[in-house]
């Protein structure tokens, strides 16, 4: 299984980069939008990890590229911006699982039990 992680923030790529191995799952990162597409044109993850907030856009906006290219993709937002609204956008749009930051290593692989069942 691989998985793709779209964040801006480096420790948050490594950080769930390695609870992904611990599961066996191979994992790349990119920082922007701009390089998730790149990344997208030559790879077809089986997960994708989307931050909300992206130097160059919002991740909830980049949902409809994702799911075009590759619609049976399970897609998780991870954002610090966990109101109502931001979760009810997200899931309008496609996502498949909403993990608000800081999130806990448990709260990760619980997800990853989910997409199992």
């Amino acid at each position: 299984m691989r998985a793709l992680i779209i964040d801006d923030e480096i420790d948050i790529c490594y950080l769930l980069s390695t609870l992904l191995d611990r599961k066996s799952i191979k994992s790349d990162y990119v920082n922007s939008i701009a390089q998730a597409v790149t990344a997208l044109e030559t790879s077809k993850p089986e997960i994708i990890f989307l931050d909300n907030h992206l130097p160059d856009g919002r991740g909830v906006d980049f949902i409809h590229f994702i799911k075009e290219h590759n619609p049976q993709v399970k897609l998780v937002m991870i954002t610090a911006y966990d109101t109502p609204a931001d979760r009810s956008a997200a899931f309008a749009k496609g996502v498949d699982y909403f993990v608000a930051k800081p999130f806990s290593r448990d709260i990760i692989y619980a997800t990853l039990d989910e997409m199992e069942r």
